[in-house]
């Protein structure tokens, strides 16, 4: 956690301007956006699922493809 207090006479511009950079420096905001849309793991049963449809997909489309009906 990163603390900082105002210097005496300091304006807010210039504390505001310190604390942004100590804030960057300190790779807070960099975590975050990393994080931010960061999605768990699927569990296996679901990746075998998912691997499934897209397999009976892709063969269904392939089919249709031979059909002429796409």
């Amino acid at each position: 956690m990163i603390e900082i207090k105002k210097k005496e006479g300091e304006s807010v511009n210039a504390f505001l301007f310190r604390f942004t950079k100590k804030i960057q420096r300190s790779g807070i905001i960099k975590q975050s956006k990393k994080t931010r849309y960061h999605d768990r793991n699927q569990n296996v049963r679901a990746r075998k699922e998912s691997a499934l449809y897209r397999l009976n997909k892709k063969k269904e489309t392939n089919r249709l493809k031979r059909l002429g009906k796409i």
